[in-house]
Order: structure tokens, then sequence, then C-alpha cells
């Protein structure tokens, strides 16, 4: 059993941007990356009715990050993550050193 810091925010606010929301429900999206811990494996959330498990939690460094972890968060490449993120984050600096929580998703079956 893996043991996790205490969470940092509600897993209600792990996917909030309408147009990640569509992604995730069309299945293009399956990964979050944050800064805290939203959620935890076998927890579930629900996006516009329809239920997603958090598959795993992982911690990783953003100079990790390739453009198949970009199109796990929605984005067609790493560079196009970068630039939105770095926009959406007024102040924030990419670091290659800094340190993320990866929530893994998937549309949990009935």
């Amino acid at each position: 059993m893996t043991t996790y810091p205490n969470r940092t925010c509600s897993i209600e606010r792990l996917v909030t941007h309408p147009k990640l929301v569509a992604a995730a429900k069309a299945g293009t999206k399956t990964q979050q990356r944050r800064d805290g811990i939203y959620g935890f494996p076998g927890e579930v959330f629900d996006l516009d009715g329809i239920a997603f498990e958090v598959t795993s939690l992982e911690r990783q460094s953003l100079g990790e990050m390739t453009d198949e972890h970009a199109q796990a968060e929605g984005y067609p490449n790493l560079e196009m993550y970068k630039d939105i993120i770095l926009r959406m984050h007024a102040g924030m600096e990419w670091k290659a050193e800094s340190l993320v929580w990866v929530h893994s998703f998937k549309i949990k079956e009935a």
C-alpha cells in the first residue's frame, strides 16, 4: 500500500476548464498535473454526469514530461502545454526540477 501526503484540494477541482472537461469526456484527456493532491487512486469524481476514477497518483518533475504526457493532458504537444500553463498561471516559471502530482484517470465502468 502506498502512503500519500494529505489532500491539498477537493477532487471536484481536479479538472475544471470546459475544454479539458470536454477532452476528458471524449477520452483524450487521461491525466491532470497539479502542485498538490486532489484525489487518490480509486476515488471517483463527476464531470457533467460522467463518473471518472483516479487510477494512479505519481510524483513527476516537469523536466520528465514528454509530448506523450502532454497528449494525456489533452494537448497536442509539450510546447503547447507549456505555453498554455504559463499563460494560465501568471508568474509561474517552467523549471525542470519542479515536482507535480500526476493524477491519471479514466471513465468509470459501470
